[in-house]
C-alpha cells in the first residue's frame, strides 16, 4: 500500500550511570575512588534511502528508540555507549515535530543522514569529584535522560516534472507513453490513488516525470484528498497542466487548476508552467489553434502549450524536447538560488 503520511514515537538513550568504586588492591590499604563514566546514549537519525518508495515500513514499526548507554564500571571501566538507531525513509521525507509543526529534517537526497535527537550524556563517575577535601567521594553522577517525540512524517514525490490536471484528464497514459513507468490506467475518474514516477531519457540525460493524482474542486480546502495531492507538487521544479482537448472549456479548466494550485500554496503558480492538451485524435475537425486558444487566455507563450496524442504519438517528440528545455533551465535557476542562499 502507498502511504505518504505516517506518525511515529521516536526517542533517543538515556545516558548510563556513573559508577562508585574504589581501588581494593592487596598492599593498598586505602585506595582511591576509580568509578568509570557512563556511556553515552544513542542518538536517532533519519536515512534517505533510494530503494523506499512509501512511508508503510516507518507506519508499521511505529516506534523507534535507541540504546541506553551502559553504567560505569570499578577500575574507571567507562560503559559503553548505546546503539544509535537510523529510520530508513524515502528520498523527499519531510519530519515534523507532531506539537510544534517545526520541521526537524528535510531528506532531498539519497544518502542524506539528519540527526534529529541526540542521546544523553553519561554521568561522571566518583572519580571525578575526588579532591583534597574529599578523599573518598560516594556519590556518582546520573546519565542524562534521552528524548521522547513524536513525529509526522510527509512524503512529497521528489520529480523535474509534474503533471498535473482533473481526473481523467490522460496524465498516466502520457507518463506511460513518454517514460517506462507503467501507472494503472482506466477510463474513469480516480484511476491514480498515488503519485507516479518516470524518467524520460535523451541521450546521457535524465528527467524524472511525475503523475499527480487528479485534482478536484475545492482541493487546495482539502477536497477529495486535496492536500495529499497537492503536496507532491511542492518539489517539482516544472509544472506541467494537463488537459484534454475534447474538454468543455480549455481555458476555464485550466485557470480552475491554476486556482487550485494558488490557493495551496502562493509560490506554486509562479512556478514554471507549460500546457499539454492531451487526447489529439478525439479533436473535432477542422481543429482549432489550440496554441493562440491558451496562449491567449493564459497569456503563456506559445511555446510553452503543446498538444499531443498518446495514442498516435503525434507531438510527443515536441513534448518532450519542452520538457527538458524548461525543467533543465528551471533546475538551473533553483540551483543558483539555492547557492546564494548559502
Amino acid at each position: 500500500m502507498f502511504t505518504d503520511e505516517a506518525e511515529i514515537d521516536v526517542a533517543s538513550g538515556s545516558g548510563g550511570r556513573g559508577a562508585v568504586s574504589f581501588r581494593r588492591e592487596k598492599y593498598v590499604p586505602r585506595g582511591g575512588p576509580d568509578g568509570g563514566d557512563g556511556g553515552k546514549g544513542g542518538d536517532v537519525y533519519a536515512v534517505a534511502k533510494a530503494n523506499l518508495s512509501t512511508l508503510s515500513n516507518a507506519k508499521m514499526k511505529r516506534r523507534f528508540h535507541a540504546q541506553d548507554g551502559r553504567p560505569g564500571k570499578g577500575r574507571n571501566q567507562h560503559g559503553a555507549a548505546g546503539n544509535d538507531v537510523a529510520i530508513e525513509l524515502p528520498p523527499g521525507t519531510v519530519l515534523r515535530d507532531h506539537a510544534s509543526g517545526e520541521i526537524l529534517a528535510d531528506l532531498t537526497q539519497v544518502g542524506q543522514r539528519v540527526q534529529i535527537l541526540k542521546g544523553g550524556r553519561g554521568g561522571k563517575g566518583n572519580a571525578h569529584f575526588k579532591s583534597s577535601r574529599m578523599r573518598t567521594p560516594r556519590f556518582s553522577q546520573d546519565g542524562e535522560t534521552g528524548i521522547e517525540l513524536r513525529v509526522k512524517l510527509e512524503l512529497q514525490s521528489i520529480a523535474d516534472v509534474g503533471l498535473v490536471g482533473k481526473p481523467n484528464a490522460g496524465k498516466s497514459t502520457l507518463l506511460a507513453t513518454l517514460t517506462s513507468a507503467r501507472p494503472k490506467i482506466g477510463d474513469y475518474p480516480f484511476t491514480t490513488l498515488q503519485p507516479n514516477l518516470g524518467v524520460l531519457r535523451r541521450g546521457h540525460e535524465d528527467l524524472v516525470v511525475a503523475d499527480i493524482p487528479g485534482l478536484v474542486a475545492g482541493a487546495s480546502q482539502g477536497a477529495g484528498l486535496g492536500h495529499r495531492f497537492l503536496r507532491h507538487v511542492q518539489r517539482t521544479s516544472l509544472l506541467a497542466l494537463v488537459v484534454p482537448v475534447d474538454s468543455a472549456d480549455i481555458v476555464a479548466e485550466l485557470q480552475s487548476l491554476q486556482d487550485e494550485l494558488r490557493q495551496y500554496s502562493a509560490g506554486l503558480v509562479d512556478r514554471p508552467q507549460v500546457v499539454v492538451l492531451t487526447k489529439l485524435d478525439l479533436a473535432l475537425a477542422p481543429q482549432p489553434d489550440y496554441h493562440d486558444l491558451v496562449a491567449a487566455g493564459l497569456g503563456l507563450p506559445h511555446s510553452a502549450v503543446v498538444a499531443v496524442s498518446a495514442a498516435s504519438h503525434a507531438g510527443l517528440d515536441q513534448l518532450a524536447a519542452m520538457f527538458f528545455a524548461e525543467a533543465l533551465a528551471a533546475r538551473q535557476i533553483a540551483a543558483e538560488k539555492q547557492e546564494h542562499d548559502r
